[in-house]
């Protein structure tokens, strides 16, 4: 099959049926459409072309140069970056963190510019105007700024791309039946919205299980439920059951995945397969004696080779490390000290005892632009990994953990106090309750 360019390779990905002794469910079929099987390697090549080729066209016509932005850190950026290149122009990915280090070194072999702002999500709030990240959205967004901006969170061309590829090729390779449920996970909630609206054209009655990861946990690709409500694209309507799926779930999907049925699947992948088989292991029990079949289809959405280090980091043994070095003690959140700024201000003042030490979980660029006066940079995964080993600090020493808005320091201050720890503190609100309360920050 000949092309004259590599975008016309994007769409047209496979469906192909789990075999049933893998997944368990009886009386449905379980379809996988693989998305990684596009040219640059996910789901996002779809929205990421057809965002991008208005602009690119455009700047393609008027000679050239040129920088294509947009608020990502993951597969669309990876996407705009090829799809920039290709135009002559550059390419700049804006982020509040890069949280997996090969696709931060894939997009800097692709030519990207990677900018890190502290912001207080991983999706940017639009009402929150001292956001670092909301306010970048609205530069960007004004009619000089001299960017061309995809903007994936807000965009209709996102959801139109499913709504014109996915969900017909889904129709289509299924022979003109619509599968009884849909499973997504949901990051920018373009895919799920696109392909549910298509799907529901055919069959009002399907069924759309929309995904998220676990409070407080991170899977790539997938929003938690509180981070989902900030991005302008999702809407509740879209989903009949919203379902949360852990990190170490979707590790478990994708070595499913990858060991039984032979397809190559990141961790998002992974969280779509864990999670539909469990929601629908129910269903399918209530089908037995019916003599009615249905069906699902889920996205395996990127490939497993940019999420080495996240596998590594969770769980070790899968790449032929070490496991970890003891349980880490699970404790209720509850049980963790937490104290407000004005709190951690007099402590951090006292004059008797150790002085308490600050531990900034953040990344190192957010922490170089603004941090507490005497605090210590280590990245939540470096900082997770310590904390694998064993107690990182001494129990003798008092410590103040800060994140952007206090969830990810309560988690760990969580972890140590159930460790043995007798003074870890969480910081509330995390750095930008900090800086709302007028408390110093000081740049690097």
């Amino acid at each position: 099959m000949r092309y004259d360019s590599i975008t016309e390779a994007i769409g047209n990905t496979p469906l192909v049926r789990i075999d049933p002794a893998v997944h368990g469910l009886r009386h449905i079929d379980l379809f996988a459409k693989l998305e990684m099987l596009n040219p640059f390697g996910s789901v996002k090549d779809r929205p990421a072309w057809h965002m991008a080729r208005p602009h690119l066209e455009a700047a393609a016509g008027g000679g050239g140069g040129g920088t294509v932005v947009e608020l990502s850190s993951g597969n669309t950026a990876k996407a705009l970056a090829l799809l920039a290149g290709l135009y002559g122009l550059r390419f700049k990915s804006v982020t509040n963190r890069m949280r997996v280090p090969e696709v931060r070194e894939l997009l800097l072999l692709l030519g990207a510019e990677i900018e890190e702002l502290p912001g207080q999500s991983e999706c940017l709030d639009p009402t929150d105007t001292d956001d670092p990240l909301t306010r970048f959205h609205q530069a960007l967004s004004e009619p000089d700024a001299g960017y061309l901006h995809t903007d994936q969170y807000f965009n209709p061309r996102n959801v139109e791309a499913h709504a014109e590829g996915t969900g017909p090729e889904i129709v289509k390779d299924l022979e003109g039946r619509v599968p009884d449920w849909f499973v997504a996970c949901v990051g920018t909630a373009g895919s799920s919205t696109g392909v549910a609206r298509v799907l529901r054209e055919h069959d009002p009655g399907v069924r759309v299980l929309g995904l998220v990861a676990g409070k407080s946990d991170f899977i790539p690709g997938i929003r938690t439920i509180d981070e989902v409500r900030q991005v302008g694209l999702f809407d509740p309507a879209t989903y009949d059951v919203m379902a949360s799926v852990s990190s170490e779930e979707a590790i478990e999907g994708m070595v499913t995945l990858i060991r039984r049925c032979g397809l190559l699947s990141g961790p998002t992948g992974g969280a779509a397969y864990f999670g539909a088989v469990r929601h629908l292991r129910e269903v399918d029990a209530g089908l037995a004696g019916t003599g009615r079949r249905e069906s699902a289809v889920f996205i395996v959405c990127d490939r497993a080779e940019s999420y080495l280090s996240y596998v590594r980091e969770r769980r070790p043994e899968l790449v032929g490390r070490a496991p970890r070095r003891g349980p880490v003690v699970e404790v209720s959140e509850a049980a963790a000290r937490v104290v407000d700024v004005a709190a951690a201000r007099r402590w951090l003042a006292q004059q008797e005892g150790p002085r308490p030490l600050v531990v900034d979980l953040r990344g190192p660029h957010a922490y170089a632009a603004l941090h507490i006066a005497g605090s210590v940079n280590i990245v939540d995964e470096v900082f997770g990994e310590l904390v694998r080993g064993g107690l990182p600090f001494s129990k003798s020493v008092p410590v103040l953990l800060a994140c952007p808005v206090g969830e990810k320091s309560l988690r760990y201050a969580a972890l140590l106090t159930g460790m043995g720890h007798p003074d870890v503190r969480s910081l509330a609100g995390g750095i930008v309750a900090w800086r709302d309360a007028g408390a110093p920050l000081v740049r690097e």
